[in-house]
This record gives C-alpha cells, structure tokens and sequence, in this order.
C-alpha cells in the first residue's frame, strides 16, 4: 500500500505528531510499544509501510479481463495500490460467473486478479465459494436432481480448494444464507458442512467466513449469529465473520453499528467489514445511478465515511473495512466512489487518506537516550527503523502488543 499517487495527492501524509488527539479506542486497540535498543545519542527514524489492518477494496473484473481501456487499467491498478492493502473479488470467483454452463469453467480473470495481488503482496479475499440466493445459481444447477446437486456442489468446493490451495487468505463460504440457502432448501442443512469439507479436503488450511447483510443495521444481527452458531455447533469450520457495510442509505446509524460490532465480538471470531459503500444500497443514489451529488452531499459522504472508519477502525473485533468499488468507473453505487470517472479525487478520497495516511501512520525522528533506548507508540504493521543511516524493516503485530529490537 503505497502512499504516494499521482491522482491522489493532495493530502500532506506525514506528521511527526501522528498521535496526538487520537481516539482513545484507536489507540487503544491499533497501536502498542516499540522499544528500540541501540548506540546512546544515536538518531532513529520509525516510518510506517503499512497497515496490519486490513483498509481493502473489491477488484472488479474489467481491468483483468480485457474490458477496459488500458490507460484506465493503469490507473485503477496505480490508485488501488496508493489506497488499499487487501482486496476481495468482486465476481470472478462466483460460481454463476465462473461456470455458466456446467464444464465450462472460467479460471482467467480469477488466476489474473491472484497473479497481481500476488505480485504486490496484497492478501485476496475469495468471494464467493457458492452463493445460495435463488437468482444467483445457474439454470443447469437448479435442474439436476438431488443425487448430481450434492454431487456438483461437492465438485465446486473440492475444484476451488485444489486449484487455489493456499492462494486466497480467505472466502466467503456460501455468501448471504441467512436470506436464502437453494442448496440448503433442497439437501437439507448438512449441505452446507459437505461443502466446506470439499473445500477443506483440497485445502486445509482454507480460512472460512460466513457472510451477510443488514447485520450492521441490527436489523439481521440476532438471526445471523444465531445462524453462525448453529453452523459452527453442526461442525462447520466457520473461521471468521463477514459483514456487509453497504445496507444503509445517505448516512448510517452510528449506534446500531457499534451495538452490533459489540456482539459480533462475543462470538471470539475475526470481523471483517467486507461490502462497503457510502451513499449504501438503500439510498436513492442505488435506486438511480443516474443520480449525481452536491457539492454539499460529497462533503456529507466524507464526513459519514471518516466516522464509519473511525468507529470500525477502533473496535478490537473487527480486522478490516473493504470498499465495494472506489472508481466511478466500475462501481455498482458510482456516487459512493472515491475517485470520479475522470480519475480525480472525491471529498471522501481526501478524507480517508487523512485518515489512514496521517492520523493512523507513524512517522517518527529523535535521539536515544544515554542508555540508548527509544520508544515509540506506533501502529501495528510493517514499518522501516533506521538508525544513523542504517535501515532495518519489521512487523510489528497486535498479537505482540509490546516489541523489542535491537538496532546498532
């Protein structure tokens, strides 16, 4: 994650008082002790690299698949790298998408998508597995009989898991399924461990999440973690809990969604906020995309979007916040991008890289004491220690709360 971009300047990115007025609950939760040991006097510099926490973004098919225009694939790969240290596929990975009609598999766009992230050390979300609502699944699925469903859905977990072994940091194992569960429906509820022990089989270290909307809301929150702990208690190997952050209109309800976060939390899995967008899916900006902000609504959208980050980023629960789109270009609520079609930045652009490049970067410059010791509070992530012209490059974990190192 870069924090330099030729369209997304405009922000001073450094501050050697990146702490001070901090939120309690950011400090708290994002940052811990580095403790340097090294020559008395000697001037040490700690300049962050990157986020341990996850600040993400969906990847569109287009720029991998040939349906965009190449000074636009540039761009879009050249801002999502100065914003973003995690990604999600967008659709590649859907099964409708990728297997339209039964044996013609598509792996193009997903192997393109794996092969870039891979090449810039961002850590990919596979979304989805399955994807149980109705209108999602093919034809030719819903026409097999019971015997060939179980045996294709076995197929799909078992083709994903032996292709991508060890690729993907993650998935989504069957997205949305307290809404609709077709497989469910018709095999009953065991389905749904036959399905991640295809995809365990192939990988076994595959990290699984469930997936929903409107849990941030509060609105679903009971009936998703009831659902979660009757999978888990049925022997499913739910590893984390993704939840979409896109199911409110023009701003959002501050409370409900610390309320929720608050009792996701007591589940003990990792929170990832994993679709969101600011105007959300229920505004009239998703029901006409036609639809354009003010000047007045974009600085609205900036501020709901800084205190939306703010309250996730400082939740000890929670372990990432991707964006359902950042460019007008290819995102499927334009309004609630960060950069405009024309590629030049938004109001909310500006503010979260405030946030995310100053208010939560440490950049820091002194001298050891007599006994050659520094502290430094910092956030947890990679950063660069250089003492008296000498580099040396770490990562400092939340695991680790307090780290020691010597540099001479």
């Amino acid at each position: 994650m870069n924090k330099t971009c030729s369209t997304c300047g405009l922000i001073a990115l450094t501050s050697a008082t990146v702490l001070a007025g901090l939120d309690p609950e950011v400090e708290r939760n994002r940052t811990g002790i580095l403790q340097i040991q090294t020559t008395p006097g000697a001037t040490v510099t700690v300049e962050q690299l990157r986020h341990e926490f996850w600040f993400g973004a969906a990847i569109a098919n287009a720029p991998f698949s040939g349906h965009m225009k190449p000074a636009d694939v540039a761009k879009y790969k050249e801002v999502f790298l100065a914003n973003f240290n995690a990604a999600v596929t967008e659709n590649a990975l859907k099964w409708k998408q990728m297997e339209p009609r039964r044996g013609q598999v598509n792996y193009r766009i997903v192997d393109a998508i794996l092969a870039w992230t891979d090449e810039h050390d961002i850590p990919l979300r596979g979304h989805n597995v399955y994807w149980g609502v109705s209108q999602f699944v093919q034809d030719w699925v819903k026409k097999l009989d019971d015997k060939e469903l179980r045996s294709v859905l076995i197929a799909r977990g078992r083709d994903i898991g032996r292709r991508y072994k060890g690729r993907f940091a993650e998935y989504d194992l069957n997205n949305e399924m307290i809404h609709h569960n077709y497989y469910a429906d018709r095999l009953g509820p065991e389905i749904t461990r036959e399905m991640a022990a295809a995809v365990k089989r192939e990988d076994p270290e595959a990290v699984l999440f469930v997936n929903d909307y409107n849990v941030l809301t509060g609105r679903q929150l009971e009936r998703f973690i009831k659902h979660t702990r009757g999978l888990i208690e049925m022997g499913v190997p739910i590893e984390g809990l993704g939840v979409q952050g896109h199911l409110h209109a023009e701003t959002f309800d501050a409370d409900a969604l610390r309320r929720s976060l608050d009792e996701l939390a007591k589940m003990k899995l990792p929170i990832r906020i994993t679709e969101f967008n600011m105007p959300g899916q229920t505004s009239r900006f998703y029901r006409d995309r036609r639809l354009k902000l003010t000047p007045e609504q974009e600085q609205t959208k900036a501020k709901n979007l800084t205190e939306y980050y703010r309250i996730c980023f400082g939740h000890p629960a929670v372990t990432g916040i991707l964006m359902w789109g950042f460019w007008e270009g290819a995102n499927w609520i334009p309004v609630s991008s960060m950069y405009r079609r024309d590629w030049t930045p938004t109001p909310a652009a500006e503010a979260y890289r405030d946030l995310v490049y100053r208010q939560w970067w440490t950049k820091w410059s002194g001298k050891a004491d007599d006994a050659g010791r520094v502290r430094v509070r910092a956030f947890f992530g990679g950063h660069r220690i250089t003492v008296n012209g000498k580099a040396t490059e770490i990562t400092f974990s939340k695991s680790e709360g307090t780290k020691t190192i010597t540099v001479r």
